[in-house]
């Protein structure tokens, strides 16, 4: 993978180039068929992008021993979320699941007995995410499970560019020198979930943790972002990782 020098001074992947790399040199069909479509330029304005946000829900924080049990996935623009082209799966978890997970995303064992794994739905998912440009909050879940499940089914890897709206709210609200200065003294630090993030926005509280609600809530957040802190021809290079 190359590099370049990246928005906020932070050195990113050269995302094309890293994409028509792995195109090249994965053998599974699907993968190279999703590769082969390539991500945007990186001057692209984000106005102008193909969105798809993504959310998991899983037993755990570890993609190597905990698993997937739910994705939504909500294709977007900018300009217009249509809710009913939004997907959603319940899946099957390797092993059963806990007391815990089932108190945090209401998926129930009987919801699970009879799902598919994700193996099923790869045929399903790889055709929405590509060529379009993965939103997320918290992007090092989404990213480390996605890859931990292709990976175990298909043998190779997945790894494409995502704009994490955690991350976008964590440049606002706890970089900025006013709110380090908040921190040292003492005061508590802004929170960047997804449900306080957006009511920073004014957006309208939705019920959390169900993988296609929350897909559409952090479309929906991108979307005040970008209008309150950015603007339609920001580059997509300023946003992704």
């Amino acid at each position: 993978m190359t590099w370049r020098w990246g928005a906020n001074k932070k050195t990113q992947p050269n995302w094309p180039d890293y994409l028509a790399s792995r195109a090249q040199r994965v053998r599974e069909p699907r993968l190279a068929s999703f590769y082969a479509q390539g991500t945007l330029d990186p001057d692209t304005p984000i106005g102008e992008a193909p969105l798809v946000a993504m959310d998991f829900e899983t037993t755990g924080l570890d993609g190597s021993r905990h698993d997937i049990v739910s994705v939504g996935v909500m294709p977007f623009t900018l300009g217009r979320i249509r809710p009913a082209d939004g997907r959603y799966w319940v899946l099957s978890p390797r092993r059963q699941l806990s007391d815990e997970s089932v108190a945090f995303h209401h998926i129930t064992h009987a919801e699970v007995a009879d799902a598919p794994d994700f193996a099923a739905i790869i045929d399903e998912l790889l055709p929405i995410l590509a060529g379009r440009l993965v939103v997320v909050h918290y992007r090092q879940l989404e990213r480390t499970f996605l890859d931990a499940a292709i990976r175990e089914r298909l043998g190779e890897g997945l790894l494409m560019p995502m704009i994490d709206t955690m991350s976008l709210e964590a440049r606002i609200h706890r970089q900025p020198w006013w709110a380090r200065l908040r921190r040292w003294a003492g005061r508590p630090m802004a929170s960047i979930r997804l449900h306080e993030s957006r009511q920073r926005y004014h957006l309208p509280a939705y019920t959390g943790h169900h993988a296609l609600v929350d897909s559409l809530a952090t479309a929906e957040l991108l979307q005040a972002q970008i209008l309150y802190h950015y603007d339609w021809q920001t580059p997509v290079s300023a946003l992704w990782r």
